[in-house]
């Protein structure tokens, strides 16, 4: 379910979704923000292109709202809740987990993104020339 094969294992890896042998970005540490986004043209093992269409990432955006609506949702219930904070200190405490999770959130939504259009396939050596 979490290992190699699996959409989970693509997703939260950041590796190729196709053949999941390497990363899909250049540099893995997402909070050097200057590179937050440089990707590789191509997988180096599968050949699969990353960017399938010019503006393929457009729609990531809109996965990463729906991420950050749950990274919030979970952070207040964690203030509020587990931590018995008063309403204004429950939403400071999802502005800054939003803020300090923000370069995870994006690439986690390329990753959700791309591994909707490609699946795993495990028969790839096979089918490289």
């Amino acid at each position: 379910m979490f290992g190699k094969g699996s959409k989970l294992y693509g997703i939260l890896t950041g590796c190729c979704p196709k053949c999941q042998e390497e990363s899909m970005y250049k540099v893995k540490n997402s909070y050097i923000l200057t590179k937050v986004f440089d990707m590789h043209e191509k997988c180096s093992h599968c050949g699969q292109k990353y960017k399938i269409e010019p503006s393929f990432f457009f729609g990531a955006m809109f996965v990463s709202y729906g991420v950050s609506v749950g990274i919030g949702i979970i952070a207040f219930l964690v203030s509020h809740y587990q931590f018995k904070t008063n309403l204004k200190t429950s939403f400071i405490s999802i502005i800054i987990s939003l803020i300090a999770l923000m370069p995870i959130i994006m690439r986690v939504s390329r990753n959700i993104w791309i591994n909707i259009f490609i699946h795993f396939d495990k028969d790839w050596k096979n089918k490289v020339k």
